[in-house]
Parts: structure tokens; C-alpha cells; sequence
């Protein structure tokens, strides 16, 4: 069946890995600092690693994050300084209507960045702009 055999001796290759590197650890994201998650983005990249975009969407929303609580407590502000005499349930349901529109459209940004070739620094600061002009529109309409 022309099949040969071939013996060679034994070769040692030196591999540039740890045994934590082997295993892939989902959390990973959650249990880094922004610091140390930035790095460890750079070195999978420089590995080309697959698969990096969800980590890259958490860098990016970190950033973005603080800013969503200043700008949401300000359409808060904002809804909850209308007074009218019919009491405030409207007013309730319109914040917790534009709460869930934003996390929504952030849910969206976050799949579409890390689905898609959507680029995840703009994917986590889009909900953000977006609702600088509903803010804008609010505080504009709000009673001086």
C-alpha cells in the first residue's frame, strides 16, 4: 500500500503560554480593570485572537457608562420638575417609558457592535447622543 514510516527524535518546542491562557473564562471582562482589560485586549490582537469584540464593547462602555447616569438623571430632573394637579403618575410613566427606550437601544448598539463590524467605541456612546437631543427637547419643553 506504499505506506512508510518515519521516526524522528524527540523535539522540544518551546511554547510562549501559561495553563490560565488554555482555558477561555467568560467573566474575564468583569474581573478586569479598564487598565488591565485594555492590555490584555492589545496582547489577544497582537495573537489575533477571534472573537475580541465583546471585550472591546466593555472598554468602550466603561467610559460611556458615567455618562448615561448623568445624562438619564438629568431627564429625570427634569420630567419630575413638571407639576401638574392631576398628579405625577404621567410623569412616572414617561421617565420609566424613555428609561426603557435607552437600555433598548443600548442593548441594540451592544449586539450590533459585537455581531456585527458596528465599531464598538461608537456603539457605546450612540444611545448617549441620541438622548442628549431628547434631553435638550425636554429641558427646552420643561416649565421655567
Amino acid at each position: 500500500m506504499k505506506e512508510t514510516i518515519k521516526t524522528t527524535p524527540t523535539k522540544n518546542v518551546v511554547l510562549n503560554l501559561q495553563p490560565s491562557e488554555l482555558r477561555k473564562d467568560d467573566y474575564l471582562k468583569d474581573k478586569l480593570t479598564s487598565r488591565q482589560l485594555a492590555r490584555f485586549i492589545e496582547l489577544e490582537e497582537q495573537r489575533a485572537t477571534e472573537g475580541l469584540a465583546p471585550l472591546k464593547v466593555e472598554l468602550s462602555r466603561r467610559s460611556a457608562t458615567p455618562f448615561t447616569v448623568l445624562l438619564l438623571t438629568m431627564i429625570g430632573a427634569i420630567i419630575a420638575g413638571r407639576k401638574t394637579r392631576g398628579g405625577s403618575g404621567l410623569h412616572l410613566a414617561i421617565g420609566i417609558m424613555i428609561a426603557a427606550i435607552f437600555i433598548l437601544s443600548d442593548r441594540f448598539s451592544t449586539v450590533f457592535a459585537t455581531k456585527s463590524n458596528f465599531p464598538p467605541l461608537v456603539a457605546a456612546w450612540v444611545p448617549n447622543i441620541l438622548f442628549v437631543f431628547v434631553a435638550y427637547y425636554l429641558y427646552r419643553r420643561a416649565p421655567k
